[in-house]
């Protein structure tokens, strides 16, 4: 009597599916954060606490955005999990299953490691930026997720085969974590001169720039912004060495980077660059021209420095 198939368990018909529809979530989610993190512009959210984490110094990696990095993640993670269903025929079942194999461990190597890297986000979240971010929870749900999907999702001929791949990933991304971070407290004064603290601004300063940012100072104008946000950095680039020191700087950070100054907080700042011009709010770098015309700057406009 011949022996009845063993039918497959409805997790592993379904695992690669579901973790391909999480990831394409989380990659729409991070390319919006990814996007306004480079334009400088404000993100929507509920609450304040998104733009305080999201400018914060943990929220840029090797210099660019975070969330870049968590988009590559969900890409990834999609891309392998949804290779092995979009091969059909039965002439191609071996491509099938070699793909299956490969990108088995390659999802429990990345489910893992979103998951460590997310629950330390959060644990910086609670205990060093003291503020929720929908977004950054949101994130850690679904990395949670697709770790577990990885896990029990798939058919392990062993079970200490992704025992040992999880731990080793794990204790990886710790000490990858740990080091990337390492620095962040830890801001390196401009210019060497240990009165401002952020990177020294490396570019000269014509009349022109010298004339804005004196005409701004006069008027009232004021400029938000923090020493870790590169932004702001690409905004004092815009002015240049001499004119940085003018225009009317309020550095909203405190020098751990951890927190705000009270001056910022009574002012409401969310974000930055943030300028306040004839007593309107302006988020995002700005060119030296948009700010000449929103000033009202009636002075030369040869200016020397650009995005």
């Amino acid at each position: 009597m011949p022996r009845k198939q063993q039918s497959t368990p409805w997790i592993h018909r379904y695992a690669r599916p579901l973790m391909a529809g999480l990831a394409a979530v989380g990659a729409v989610v991070t390319a919006y954060l990814t996007i306004n993190k480079l334009t400088g512009s404000a993100t929507a959210c509920p609450t304040k606490g998104c733009d305080i984490v999201l400018s914060s110094p943990y929220a840029t990696v090797f210099g660019q955005p975070l969330a870049l990095f968590g988009f590559l993640a969900y890409v990834g993670m999609a891309v392998m999990a949804i290779a092995p269903l979009l091969v059909n025929g039965a002439e191609q079942k071996d491509l099938r299953d070699k793909l299956t194999r490969l990108t088995q461990p390659l999802l429990l190597i990345g489910g893992t490691a979103m998951m460590v890297f997310s629950a330390y986000l959060m644990y910086l979240l609670s205990a060093e930026i003291q503020a929720a971010c929908l977004y950054c929870i949101g994130s850690a749900l679904l990395s949670t997720s697709l770790f577990l999907l990885a896990l029990v999702g798939q058919n392990w001929s062993e079970l200490s085969q992704p025992f040992f791949i999880g731990s080793i990933t794990a204790f990886l991304v710790v000490v990858g974590t740990l080091g990337v971070y390492a620095n962040v407290n830890n801001p390196v004064a401009e210019g060497g001169s240990g009165d401002q603290l952020g990177p020294a601004i490396t570019t000269q300063s014509g009349p022109a720039e010298m004339a804005l940012a004196q005409h701004l100072a006069d008027t009232g104008a004021i400029f938000y912004g923090a020493w870790w946000c590169p932004h702001c950095q690409e905004q004092k680039q815009l002015f240049g060495q001499e004119a940085s020191q003018v225009i009317p700087y309020v550095e909203c950070a405190t020098p751990e980077g951890q927190e705000q100054t009270p001056e910022c907080q009574e002012a409401g700042i969310t974000g930055y660059p943030t300028w306040e011009i004839n007593s309107e709010r302006l988020s995002g770098t700005r060119t030296l021209e948009e700010l000449a015309q929103l000033s009202g700057y009636t002075g030369p406009t040869t200016f020397q420095n650009s995005i």
